[in-house]
């Protein structure tokens, strides 16, 4: 279908690939992974014909449509939301008009040979509408639309009303809606909840039909997706037959038997140059040092590859709080409408928050998890009700604004240093090591970091602080997969309690031990982990479809 055969890129003084390959094949599903910078968006580019290759030879099958969701929307506005997503299925919107003129001009009269080739070519324009799923496409957009949670009362609004976030849904639903051959999908799931990411996850793999190639952040949503994992990295382009967990257990396979014929390699080596260098002044041995010398030049070298250190980093214990560290005594709260409404968030919520618990707040898009986090930590008064608080506590907050707090002209080192002061050197650059800064990465002005590396920043500040109660609301947004499996390990090390909110379900799953659930303005306590919560969940949906 697409084939990108010793391809060769290279980005200023950076070689991307060298004599690199790929192929994406009808109805596969691949994921693509890679550290920051290793070329994956250059991929996207390659296939879209944004970029080209300095040589070799990228092949696609005539007529092939291609769906690039970027995390570049670009501008949205002029249209409702509906219209929005219509509007990327132009072409067969196109189709349709023509099919219309055809048949008003079959009820016309013609010469028979006139009819003849009219016929042919509406079939192969009935051929083309049906393939592209033109007959149902009003209806596609809309389910798509609804499934990434925007709701049909919504569809009639200005597209420029939406925020950020929901924009990139939008653009979402518009590559969808299309129903391309192949599907190029850059972090499809960032400003995504819970349910609209498992609305996506079903879609990809019962609705959609064509070839898929992703990146994501999301290990499980990979997981559950992708049969297939295509490894950019050092120049080159690895492909592993097996889910996103596979990949990981195969690589290391590859790893250590790449580093058995390296160290095999060198032995060699080692004992050929010993052998040149002792006789190599011995007439009587010129012609066997000759022909070992020619040998060494001959041989190709195996590089190991290089590999970003895993470095751990042993948090401050923090002050022991009170067993009980809060208590929600019927909070409620409400936001006043433009229209001077006063509309419900949440009422009568109730419950106990204690010492080393490692809670998840979960709920359907503005169902008020974020509120009720900001009404713990201070930044919001609640509408009603109160709260409680336990004795000692030492409470840090992370939000998406808490990057905001970062001082834009500081370092990587400085920033972390600011929440440090006393330690020395060593210490603050293992910190900056354990979350991902290693080497000259810790003298990055601020200004120039990702969302990815600032979110990093504000955790690891946060962490290296001696506090025994985080509140944190959407930690994992904007971190890649590795910087993921690295808070989760600082936060189960974590002596201290958490309360937090997070769509990454593999997160959860391996850290929360109770759920705290807000449903239609109520809250529900669930005494177990998020697997507990999901089985509780699903039997109560399963008795409530019998009633």
């Amino acid at each position: 279908m697409i084939h990108l055969t010793n391809i060769f890129k290279q980005h200023g003084s950076q070689i991307l690939f060298q004599d690199a390959s790929l192929q994406i094949l009808p109805n596969t599903r691949t994921g693509l992974v890679g550290p920051n910078g290793a070329g994956k968006t250059s991929i996207f580019r390659l296939i879209t014909g944004e970029e080209e290759v300095d040589r070799g030879e990228i092949t696609c099958a005539k007529k092939t449509v291609i769906g690039y969701f970027s995390q570049d929307v670009g501008e949205m506005a002029g249209r409702s939301v509906l219209a929005e997503v219509m509007s990327a299925a132009g072409d067969i919107v196109i189709l349709g008009r023509q099919m219309r003129e055809m048949e008003a001009r079959m009820g016309e009269p013609m010469a028979d040979e006139e009819m003849a080739v009219l016929l042919e070519r509406y079939g192969q324009i009935v051929e083309i509408f049906e393939h592209r799923g033109g007959y149902d496409l009003d209806a596609r957009a809309k389910a798509v639309l609804t499934g990434l949670g925007i709701s049909p009362g919504d569809f009639k609004r200005p597209v420029e009303s939406f925020s950020g976030g929901w924009k990139m849904r939008v653009a979402l639903a518009k590559i969808l809606t299309i129903n391309p051959e192949v599907l190029l999908l850059d972090e499809p799931t960032n400003h995504l909840d819970v349910e609209s990411i498992i609305w996506l996850e079903e879609w990809l793999v019962g609705t959609y039909k064509g070839a898929l190639l992703m990146t994501c952040h999301d290990r499980e949503f990979m997981n559950r997706i992708v049969s297939r994992i295509i490894e950019v990295a050092n120049r080159t382009i690895t492909t592993y037959s097996g889910n996103y967990d596979f990949y990981l257990r195969e690589r290391e396979i590859r790893r250590e038997q790449l580093a058995a014929s390296f160290r095999r390699q060198q032995e060699m080596l080692a004992k050929e140059e010993e052998f040149i260098a002792r006789f190599a002044a011995r007439a009587s041995h010129a012609s066997q040092v000759q022909s070992r010398i020619k040998k060494l030049e001959k041989i190709e070298r195996i590089e190991l590859p290089p590999e970003q250190r895993s470095i751990r980093f042993d948090f401050p214990s923090p002050p022991r709080s009170g067993d009980d560290v809060l208590h929600l005594l019927d909070l409620g709260h409400a936001w006043q409408t433009p229209e001077g409404r006063e509309k419900r968030v949440f009422s009568g919520l109730t419950g106990t928050v204690r010492r080393q618990e490692k809670i998840a707040v979960v709920g359907v898009n503005g169902a008020g998890k974020s509120t009720l986090l900001k009404i713990i930590n201070g930044a919001t008064v609640p509408g009603s009700g109160e709260i409680r608080w336990g004795a000692n506590l030492s409470t840090g907050y992370f939000s998406q604004h808490a990057m905001d707090i970062l001082h834009p002209d500081h370092t990587v080192f400085e920033a972390v240093q600011e929440a440090m002061p006393q330690e020395n050197i060593g210490t603050i650059r293992n910190l900056c090591a354990a979350f991902l800064f290693q080497g000259d990465d810790i003298h990055k002005r601020v200004a120039n970091l990702s969302g990815g590396e600032k979110s990093r920043v504000v955790l690891a500040k946060l962490l290296a602080q001696p506090l025994n109660f985080l509140i944190l609301d959407e930690p994992t947004n904007h971190l890649d997969i590795q910087s993921r499996e690295v808070l989760l390990e600082a936060l189960q090390n974590f002596e201290g309690t958490v309360i937090l909110v997070s769509h990454d379900r593999h997160f959860l799953r391996n850290l929360v031990n109770r759920v705290f659930e807000i449903d239609h303005g109520e809250m529900r306590l669930y005494e177990g982990n998020y697997d507990y919560y999901l089985r509780q969940t699903d039997a109560a949906a399963g008795a409530l479809s019998l009633t």
